[in-house]
């Protein structure tokens, strides 16, 4: 079976090359949201495995909702992603519950099943 994903960012054109690249590698994306309250309401919907969630967004950042999910019952595994790198979020990146960070730049299936797998 393919892990199902939901991709969150609020740029239309990153979530479409993010599916391409995701289904192509074997991945089953189940939805995508363009903010973070689309995002908690899409997991409670379509329960996904494992929720690739951009930093910034324009309601509630992604470090936020990374939070939120986790308090979940049957909490997906979350990947953050960023155009920027890791450095540029400190200690908040190092305390939140996802397990891990994947630059935009360098998003492949490899990396994220390495993440969640």
């Amino acid at each position: 079976m393919r892990p199902t994903v939901l991709i969150v960012d609020d740029h239309s054109a990153f979530r479409a090359s993010a599916r391409a690249l995701l289904e192509a590698e074997g991945f089953d994306v189940v939805g995508e949201a363009a903010n973070g309250a689309g995002a908690v309401a899409a997991v409670a919907v379509l329960r996904p495995e494992i929720v690739l969630l951009d930093i910034q967004l324009p309601d509630l950042d992604g470090l936020t909702v990374a939070e939120q999910l986790a308090r979940a019952p049957d909490a997906p595994a979350v990947v953050l992603i960023s155009s920027r790198d890791a450095a540029a979020y400190g200690p908040r990146l190092q305390a939140t519950p996802a397990r891990g960070f994947i630059p935009k730049r360098g998003l492949s299936g490899e990396a994220l099943a390495a993440l969640t797998g």
